[in-house]
């Protein structure tokens, strides 16, 4: 007796593979997309998912951090009414503006990812997006409105350094301690460097013979050459021949001065504050002197488009964003 015989066609075969990529290519979206994303911002999102699992935890949904950052399938049942209630929930808990917005970026960012896994329906998806966060304006106004707590890691404004008083953070005493703050304070003054991109440097990112510094910016995933102002190599000079780093360039501090190891972010931010509170700097940070740097060299002349290339800006809007308005308003402006 003949059996039946089950012809697979080319058609079937091809959307029986096709089904089988859709699956994997579903399973594997965080992770393709977090490949894609520097240390910094991963760290950044886990942050922001973190807040999102406790609201909804206090929703009386119970979901890890973990889950949201590595499994599509955890987001399912998010809908546009629990992302836009996020929203309200951060406003009621004092959340900044500025705070608001960006984690209200990463949830649309990986709803976004959760709907091309197609664990979230594309129509939901698209109220999601729907989802607004706050102009400048509108945070204003609504800052005026409510009792503002102001959680969020960055400060409402910079604060303002003099030439003065970045003179005054340059000049450290002659001590293991007071040698690396000097430099330290030269590569955020003089150079405008991001706290990470300081920490990231080694021993051999400075040439003396050559006055250069060669460093990378994990942001916009440049690496970049400075000259040395001439304060920051003597700086650099003095601090390398006499205490001699090794591996990382500056070295942390310990009890009675000495200096071994290496400074993370949090010890250098930690430094910088307490190095401005001695001349009446207050909460001033490492990113107040990349402002300061900013600011200082367009009074100085220099024309956006080199501004922009020597602090590893990818469009020439950002480092206007990092100039302090002048307090006469038409100052420097010249008539014909």
């Amino acid at each position: 007796m003949m059996q039946d015989v089950i012809v697979i066609s080319p058609t079937n075969a091809l959307a029986q593979i096709g089904q089988v990529a859709n699956t994997y290519a579903s399973q594997n979206v965080f992770t393709d997309y977090q490949q894609r994303k520097a240390a910094n911002t991963i760290r950044r999102q886990r942050g922001d998912l973190e807040l999102f699992a406790r609201y909804l935890a206090q929703a009386g949904v119970l979901v890890s951090v973990d889950d949201l950052m590595t499994n599509p399938v955890s987001w399912h049942g998010i809908t546009y009414g629990l992302v836009d209630g996020f929203v309200r929930w951060m406003l009621q808990e004092g959340y900044a503006i500025g705070s608001l917005n960006v984690r209200l970026s990463t949830i649309k960012t990986y709803a976004k990812l959760v709907a091309k896994a197609g664990v979230l329906p594309p129509s939901e998806y698209a109220l999601i997006k729907m989802v607004e966060g706050y102009s400048h304006k509108a945070g204003r106004n609504v800052d005026q409105t409510r009792e503002v707590i102001r959680k969020g890691e960055k400060k409402a404004e910079p604060v303002p350094i003099t030439p003065e008083q970045a003179k005054a953070l340059k000049t450290q005493p002659d001590t293991p301690q007071g040698r690396r703050d000097t430099l330290l304070m030269c590569l955020l003054l003089d150079h405008g460097l991001r706290c990470g991109e300081v920490e990231g440097l080694t021993v051999s990112s400075i040439n003396l013979a050559e006055g250069t510094l060669t460093f990378y910016r994990e942001k916009v995933d440049k690496i970049q050459i400075h000259q040395l102002t001439p304060e920051t190599f003597r700086a650099a000079l003095k601090y390398m021949q006499t205490d001699k780093p090794t591996g990382q360039l500056l070295m942390g501090s310990r009890k009675g001065g000495k200096l071994c190891g290496g400074m993370s972010e949090r010890a250098i931010t930690a430094r910088v504050n307490v190095l401005g509170g001695a001349i009446g700097l207050v909460s001033v940070s490492a990113h107040d002197g990349r402002h300061y740097w900013a600011t200082a060299a367009v009074r100085g002349g220099t024309d956006i488009k080199s501004l922009q290339d020597a602090g590893g800006w990818n469009s020439p809007a950002m480092p206007l964003r990092y100039v302090e308005s002048n307090k006469i308003a038409n100052q420097g402006v010249k008539l014909g």
